[in-house]
């Protein structure tokens, strides 16, 4: 087999995140999201429950699904990561979370639009996202082997930048050719599908979820073909040896300090942007009442953003580090959702506004935009600051402990922006808990070394 280039490797490596990414951009945030809301509305009001009512139930059921499985994968995380540092492979451990990811996709097509099988579509959803972040996992211990600590950060930050304009390109090709409008049309007036699809059984809108199974089956070929594994002579490690690995994993992080803090740091950060993330379409939905389209158009706006300034931070990353480039993209977020949590078709801030006003429509247009292009330069460069603490020696272990900085509390902020909504009956106060997810996680950057641990895990081996 022909050497593949350093070059071809970080594309191939590149191309995890363009495939990944529709997950996250179609089904998470803009098109399955807000479509599982307004069906599940639909069914509670049809059951008894007064609108605001059965719009609040319906974002504690995405809140409390989204929670369980931010929990499952927050447990696994570690473990599997030192599973794969035992046994010398990573390849086989992504084969299999890819399958769940496209078995977890591919079924959202059976949504039933009168919420028939709500909870079956939710645990299919729940597969296909655990699979996505526990192959992310593997994907990103890869990072340091693909370049010196200096070139690490704009790599990041190039591959966020590429899987973000991967996810903005799926977006477009679901608005303009498959989700319909209220007259049964896509935005551009095509009948969904080119016209195989039903638009009254929103068919259109279903599938979202088997495009993005072909999209990650597609783009996943120049990962597996660019990214080869060293040969290991390990053998495979044992549930037993991966357990061991990672007690002395955590019993280590008494001496670096500087890894503790940043992993409870980026999990209440990290665990804020993803409540945005899970929320951001459901918000607009529900407080501005959009159409799916609509939505679908402010999702453009924030993967366009993303894209644009996850490639802007990784030069600044090369230049400043990763630390104060996190910490600037959070205290824009925590501004962004101080301004979300304000306003409403009504008013702004307590100040009324004129019967008629697209000012909360401009305002969340803008506020998608902040949010897409602050939370790709948060993800890219944390991923770069993660690798400045990584032991060589176990990589997808150290990884591993990352994941489950970023998922063991995925369910707080799911689960408190339930529990926000359901006190306050509001969809917009709802997701007021991020903010101070977001300042707790910047207080305690305070004591996070911006140039990493290398001295102390070397220290505590």
């Amino acid at each position: 087999m022909a050497e593949v280039s350093a070059r071809k490797r970080i594309w191939g490596w590149f191309f995890f995140d363009w495939a990944s990414q529709p997950y996250h951009t179609l089904l998470v945030t803009f098109i399955f999201g807000p479509f599982f809301a307004a069906v599940a509305t639909q069914y509670f009001m049809q059951n008894g429950l007064a609108e605001d009512a059965a719009k609040a139930t319906a974002q504690s059921i995405w809140a409390w699904n989204m929670g369980i499985a931010g929990l499952i994968i927050g447990v696994g995380a570690p473990l599997m990561g030192a599973l794969a540092d035992t046994s010398g492979r990573k390849r086989p451990w992504i084969v299999n979370f890819s399958a769940m990811y496209v078995i977890g996709a591919g079924a959202l097509w059976f949504m039933m639009p009168d919420g028939s099988n709500l909870y079956w579509m939710l645990a299919f959803f729940s597969l296909g996202f655990i699979g996505a972040e526990y192959a992310l996992i593997f994907i990103n211990s890869q990072l340091p082997d693909l370049g010196n600590e200096q070139e690490v950060g704009e790599i990041s930050g190039s591959g966020f930048a590429f899987g973000y304009f991967g996810g903005l390109l799926a977006l477009i090709l679901v608005l303009l050719l498959f989700a319909e409008q209220g007259g049964g049309k896509t935005i551009v007036g095509l009948a969904p599908g080119f016209g195989l699809l039903d638009a009254e059984a929103r068919e259109g809108t279903r599938a979202v979820g088997p495009i993005t199974a072909i999209w990650y089956l597609v783009f996943m070929i120049p990962y597996f073909r660019w990214v080869h594994e060293p040969l290991s002579d390990r053998v495979r490690g044992t549930v037993a040896e991966a357990m061991n690995s990672l007690l002395q994993s955590l019993a280590k992080l008494k001496h670096r300090r500087s890894l503790l803090n940043f992993l409870i740091s980026s999990m209440l950060y990290r665990d804020a942007l993803n409540g945005i993330y899970a929320f951001g379409g459901i918000y607009a939905l529900n407080v501005l009442d959009w159409t799916i389209p609509q939505v679908g158009v402010f999702g453009l706006v924030g993967a366009a953003s993303a894209t644009f300034f996850s490639w802007v931070g990784g030069k600044l990353d090369k230049k400043l580090g990763p630390k104060p480039v996190v910490i600037a993209s959070i205290w824009v977020l925590i501004f962004t959702c101080i301004v979300l949590v304000n306003m409403s078709r009504e008013a702004m801030f307590g100040v009324p506004l004129m019967p008629g006003s697209n000012l909360p429509d401009i305002l969340l247009m803008v506020a998608g935009a902040m949010i897409g292009g602050m939370g790709g330069i948060v993800q890219a460069a944390s991923r770069s600051l993660m690798v400045r603490h990584a032991d060589p020696a176990a990589p997808t272990e150290n990884f591993g402990l990352y994941g489950l900085s970023g998922r063991a509390t995925a369910f707080i902020a799911p689960i408190l922006i339930g529990i926000a909504t359901t006190m306050t009956g509001s969809a917009r106060l709802g997701v007021s808990p991020v903010i101070f997810l977001f300042l707790i996680g910047l207080i305690l950057l305070r004591w996070v070394n911006p140039k990493g641990d290398s001295e102390t895990w070397e220290n505590a081996s």
